[in-house]
């Protein structure tokens, strides 16, 4: 049976994430703000504003609006022993997984994500026992594009073994129904279509809503902010 979670939110081993201002300057070297539509001056206000008053110590993160930069823009720019991220290839639709309705995005194009959890203590779970769970503890599980933003700014919070899941981006069919995928991020074996070259590189890819995996947490945060 699963295991409570825990009170806390911190993923051990994991080093804290630098300061919002030193996270805009990581966005602007990699052009997520060209992406984004963001004049730089404006991201690093922004990030320079919440440092000053925000009051939110380690472990805030720095993310972009998904409607401004989407996931399978934003995977290629992930970096793994010099190899660049991608999107598996039986996920072309993967900008269609958006917000689960429970979760409230800030309406803004810069927001701020607060008490980051890979959820290593939820490995073994599947992402309908986990999202239950994340509810009653009030955490709101994140966004593929956060998990990407957390990744690019923090590439030690990905492991071999200790990788996530990021279950509050779904995909919605035409019927209404949620579609069985939920995606994660992963380092890749370069087996099958991955292909040997892409052994190591950081990997977004997708999980049954039903399955375990002993090697997938649910990446969760305490809250958001614009």
């Amino acid at each position: 049976m699963p295991v409570p979670v825990p009170e806390t939110s911190s993923s051990p081993g994991v080093p804290s994430l630098p300061p919002l201002a030193a996270q805009a300057e990581r966005l602007i070297e990699l052009g997520v703000h060209e992406l984004a539509g963001i004049p730089a001056d404006a991201l690093r206000a922004f990030a320079s504003a919440e440092d000053t008053g925000g009051g939110h110590g380690d472990g805030a993160l720095l993310a972009v609006h998904p409607d401004r930069a989407s996931a399978s823009a934003l995977a290629p720019l992930l970096r793994r022993d010099g190899k660049p991220g991608f999107v598996v290839t039986d996920m072309p639709d993967v900008d269609g997984f958006a917000p689960l309705d429970a979760i409230e995005l800030p309406d803004a194009p810069l927001y701020v994500v607060t008490g980051l959890d890979r959820g290593d203590h939820m490995a073994n779970w599947s992402p309908e026992e986990a999202l239950p769970a994340l509810t009653k503890e009030e955490r709101t599980p994140l966004l593929l594009t956060e998990g990407i933003h957390w990744v690019l700014q923090q590439p030690a919070a990905l492991e071999r073994n200790r990788c996530f899941m990021t279950i509050g981006s779904r995909l919605r069919k035409a019927n209404g129904a949620l579609d069985a995928r939920t995606p994660a991020i992963w380092i890749s074996n370069g087996t099958g279509r991955d292909g040997r070259e892409r052994r190591n590189a950081p990997k977004v890819g997708w999980c049954w809503w039903g399955n375990r995996h002993t090697w997938l947490g649910f990446a969760s945060a305490a809250g958001r902010r614009p």
